[in-house]
């Protein structure tokens, strides 16, 4: 166990189970996630000829996606290129992207974008007919596709709908991820809690792990309620490679009320000429980069705490007053919904804002297909670090990297073959704890933690403080428990703990990442990816150079009938 994180880290399965005395299901994949990641390979994979389990751990529209505002990048005007978007993406990245894997996402944005379509989801388009195209921080032109300010829910529905109607693929909502369960080195499925909270067994020759962030690590932030980290946390303790822990992305304006998750307000609402103001009710931003208030997330967050801490404010102000009731209310009908729900007329009056905890960069490790360092384990969305982000994610490319990652999973899918799902018999005896746990206490204890140590600005000291009081916590990882709420309270813990440590061993500042006793970025020592298995030390892995050859688009049936 690396000499920094707790031992308590080092335990493979958090229930006693025996999978000879368990319900059993069984797929030729199994994906476990259902956001735009997981209802693109579970369609694309059942459209491979491949028998498909899709597991969810709420509803199936609980997810990050279908919170997503903005949109979706691409180069697809006629005044950009894959080059830019390369450039605008690397350059957001802080010098950690691997260009290699930017450079094939990009290149295949457009054709997964035309599956998208084919599919029924239908972007905005401009008087003229063509693609109305959004400006979001970091982007040196408008490049993000949209469906008003609810392209996610738009994206979300639709995969869903054609899920349900979807030959080959067996929709299983309510099954909570407790468990991958690997045997003679292979992922062989997982071990889950249905929605009465009884185990049972997935099994599978592949597993496609797409179950998003963990970002309730901290106490403000705008992921689902059912965001806690699960699958990071299974795949550490399966064994798999995490990469990039400390690089957590916090977007600047969220409003600032008491709901939980935070609301978002989308960037393209800067992009359309919405300001940022300080209490004196100046352009702060106008002071601290080139870009203004779309500069890169990292760079406003940080500015927009600096203010908040000068004024004495929990809040910064978002002024739209400028674009008119009319464009506020058909360009952006769900955030003037919102805010008029919090007692705003985004027209009329400043809207209060602050950054949230918004998205992890960090994950499971993936090569360009998707594959983990466990035979048949893959990863795609956010729960992956594919290296696409670098240390900070560009604005609307998660959603491109959910969707490019699972096309290129299921094509890696066929290319590997399945090995047969073991039906052999895995049994976990961990030793009995006794427990009494208050798990919603803790959650709020973590979370303040994480929040003032480990947040958008980072110190020894603070860091020093949060590794001890969260290694103090991480006892909760030897009580054997069975209810969702502590169990994802240990995950929360898992991931709580490896994103400090992890922020701890990167002594200086790169993107998402702010140290303030090491405030410059260090390429000597720090342009490396840092990845961590369990039970055995860290190692550092060089940031892939320039662009190389990658699987390229084949003939695999998409969300369309024809595209490729």
């Amino acid at each position: 166990m690396p000499e920094l994180l707790p031992p308590a880290l080092a335990r493979r399965h958090l229930l006693a189970f025996d999978t000879a005395l368990l319900p059993e299901h069984r797929a030729d994949v199994l994906v476990i996630g259902a956001g735009i990641a997981g209802l693109t390979a579970a369609v694309l994979a059942a459209r491979a000829g491949l028998h498909v389990a899709l597991a969810t751990k709420g509803r199936i529209g609980e997810s990050a996606t279908w919170l997503a505002q903005g949109g979706i990048a691409a180069a697809v005007g006629e005044t950009d290129s894959v080059e830019l978007h390369l450039a605008d993406t690397l350059a957001a990245g802080a010098g950690l992207c691997d260009e290699d894997v930017v450079l094939a996402v990009v290149r295949e944005a457009a054709a997964a974008l035309d599956g998208l379509r084919r599919a029924g989801v239908h972007f905005d388009l401009t008087e003229a007919g063509g693609i109305d195209l959004a400006l979001e921080g970091g982007h040196s032109l408008p490049r993000v596709l949209h469906t008003g300010d609810a392209t996610g829910a738009t994206i979300q529905d639709t995969l869903s709908a054609v899920v349900r109607q979807t030959a080959g693929v067996k929709l299983m909502e309510e099954r909570f991820l407790v468990e991958l369960l690997v045997a003679e080195g292979r992922a062989a499925g997982a071990l889950v809690l249905d929605g009465a909270g009884s185990p049972e067994v997935l099994r599978a020759d592949a597993v496609v792990l797409a179950t998003g962030g963990g970002g309730q690590i901290y106490r403000v932030t705008t992921n689902p309620l059912v965001a806690t980290g699960d699958g990071v946390a299974a795949a550490w303790r399966a064994g798999a490679h995490l990469a990039d822990l400390e690089f957590v992305q916090f977007h600047p304006t969220a409003l600032d009320s008491a709901s939980s998750p935070k609301f978002l307000i989308t960037e393209a609402l800067r992009g359309q000429g919405a300001y940022l103001l300080d209490a004196l009710g100046e352009r702060f931003m106008l002071r601290v980069h080139p870009l203004a208030e779309l500069a890169p997330r990292d760079i406003v967050s940080r500015a927009i705490e600096r203010v908040m801490e000068e004024t004495h404010r929990p809040n910064v102000w978002l002024d739209a007053r400028r674009l008119g009731r009319e464009l506020l209310e058909t360009r952006f009908p769900t955030i003037y919904e919102k805010c008029a729900e919090a007692g705003f007329d985004l027209s009329v009056d400043l809207i209060p804002v602050a950054p949230a905890a918004h998205y992890m960069i960090g994950g499971v490790r993936v090569d360009l297909d998707g594959r983990t360092s466990i035979p048949g384990l893959y990863a795609s969305g956010e729960v992956a670090a594919s290296g696409l982000h670098g240390a900070n994610r560009l604005a609307s490319n998660s959603l491109l990297e959910g969707l490019v990652f699972s096309r290129r999973v299921v094509r890696a899918l066929q290319d590997d073959g399945g090995a047969g799902s073991s039906s052999g018999r895995i049994v976990s005896t961990p030793e009995p704890r006794p427990r009494a746990l208050r798990a919603v206490a803790r959650l709020e204890e973590l979370q303040y933690l994480m929040s003032r140590f480990v947040g958008v600005r980072r110190t020894a000291e603070g860091l020093a403080d949060a590794s001890e009081a969260v290694a103090a916590m991480s006892e909760v990882l030897h009580l054997s428990m069975a209810s969702r709420p502590e169990l994802e309270l240990q995950n929360l813990v898992t991931v709580a703990s490896l994103v400090t440590v992890a922020a701890i061993r990167r002594r200086e500042s790169r993107g998402t990442h702010f140290r303030e006793d090491f405030p410059q970025r260090d390429d000597e020592c720090h342009r490396v990816h840092t990845v961590w298995t369990r039970n055995a030390e860290p190692f550092d892995v060089p940031v892939h150079g320039p662009a190389g050859a990658g699987s390229e688009p084949s003939a695999v049936t998409l969300l369309g009938t024809d595209d490729a």
